[in-house]
């Protein structure tokens, strides 16, 4: 994380105070404020009004905002009056991220939100990447636990989240190893699929964890729904229902519950495609391979968007961006889709460079290359040479023995030159 420490110090203090180098703190103020006040604002600067403050004591102030990482910048200025002073900071809030309790399933989101704000009242669910305050959370709930008898420690990261677009201030027990088990879902037909009961042994049995339960709900179940047309289907999130004495050990079996509500079936409307020039709207429907009035498979929906960047790809067109936006009719339980397609540069075969390789087997490789400096840079034709050198060697060396676990390889383009460089490191 990148802070900037801005300063605007003019202390300047006036007699009687001059001599003394430090003056009574009658006010602290900030501006620039969006989620936190100034209240919070004097408890992280650790100044309090009445005090006697110096310059130290107001750049201490200023650094203990810097290392809360609640602040993209931090500022001050501040100003005598009658042998008192006053600050203001100038201030820029850090994003937010939110926060994930991963492996804590003996209490509540709520409860453990409670015993955080004990430390910080301003806790709202949302932390900083780093920072004191995110130390603070992870001690407060260190103290939770040994406040409930149970003695571990707790770690945290910042993870993607594997529901959604965003990223994740996760906090994890270290040293408790509750599992899962059993899992229910809402939806008695996920009960009884096949796929689904063959990949539930991935977490059942296994270590309790929400981030496993996430991954789990969006390789295994998402991909249920979407093949169907349940494109809209809400799953999760997960809940622990326990039973019992909450004042006994804590229980290390888990049974788990995810709701899930499928939602209707969504039939294939169609697509309208803009900013196309090198493939026409005719070829792109087709590439896409979907049929008005059929059920909208949401896997082969995701899958075509891939063939669409590959037919670019074909033809040199390797920075191609499809930007696909769904529009849902209700009523008639239809989907179709707006896309945009930033085209990009064509780019053309300018060398390919080989590191860890044999010179004899270099040259097999160049050999089996087929594209000529200057040609259009076909994608598709780079494709089929990585998979030959991973899993179809002999296509490609013709019995020379050769020695290499892992294909390394990166086509890197110079969108000035218009020209590519493929490059291939084996090791």
């Amino acid at each position: 994380m990148r802070l900037r420490l801005l300063l605007f110090v003019a202390f300047f203090f006036l007699a009687p105070a001059a001599n003394s180098q430090t003056a009574t703190l009658r006010e602290v103020h900030a501006d620039g404020l969006k989620t936190l006040t100034e209240a919070n604002i004097v408890a992280l600067s650790g100044l309090s009004a009445g005090a006697q403050v110096g310059r130290k004591e107001l750049q201490d102030g200023a650094d203990a905002l810097v290392r809360s990482g609640l602040f993209a910048k931090v500022g001050y200025n501040f100003n005598t009056h009658n042998d008192a002073v006053t600050i203001t900071f100038h201030l820029e809030e850090n994003p937010h991220l939110q926060v994930s309790y991963d492996n804590f399933p003996w209490y509540s989101d709520s409860e453990l939100s409670d015993a955080i704000r004990k430390d910080l009242p301003f806790y709202d669910g949302t932390l900083p990447e780093a920072g004191t305050v995110v130390e603070t959370v992870a001690n407060s709930l260190k103290a939770f636990l040994a406040a409930h008898k149970a003695s571990a420690s707790v770690e945290h990261a910042v993870l993607a989240s594997p529901l959604s677009d965003v990223s994740l201030q996760q906090f994890r027990i270290e040293g408790l190893t509750p599992k899962i088990a059993r899992v229910e879902f809402s939806d008695a037909g996920l009960t009884e699929d096949r796929a689904v009961l063959a990949h539930l042994p991935e977490i059942r049995g296994k270590a309790y964890s929400r981030m496993a339960i996430d991954i789990f709900l969006s390789e295994a179940i998402r991909p249920i729904y979407q093949q169907s047309g349940h494109l809209r289907a809400k799953i999760g999130p997960a809940e622990v229902r326990l039973s019992g004495n909450p004042t006994q050990k804590l229980p290390e079996e888990i049974p788990v519950f995810i709701p899930c509500d499928p939602g209707p079936v969504y039939q294939w409307k169609g697509v309208e495609w803009s900013g196309n020039a090198a493939l026409s709207s005719i070829t792109l429907t087709n590439t896409l391979g979907l049929k008005t009035g059929d059920v909208a498979n949401g896997m082969a929906v995701e899958g075509g968007w891939d063939l669409v960047r590959a037919a670019y790809g074909h033809l040199g067109y390797l920075d191609a961006k499809v930007n696909a936006k769904a529009i849902y009719e209700e009523q008639a339980h239809t989907v179709a889709y707006s896309v945009a397609i930033v085209e990009g540069p064509q780019y053309r075969f300018n060398a390919m460079v080989i590191t860890g390789m044999s010179l004899a087997a270099e040259r097999l490789i160049q050999e089996a290359w087929t594209q000529k400096p200057g040609d259009v840079f076909d994608g598709k034709l780079f494709e089929q040479l990585i998979s030959n050198l991973e899993s179809h060697r002999d296509n490609i060396f013709k019995g020379l023995p050769v020695h290499y676990e892992t294909v390394g390889h990166f086509l890197q383009t110079d969108p000035t030159k218009g020209t590519v460089d493929a490059l291939l490191d084996f090791k």
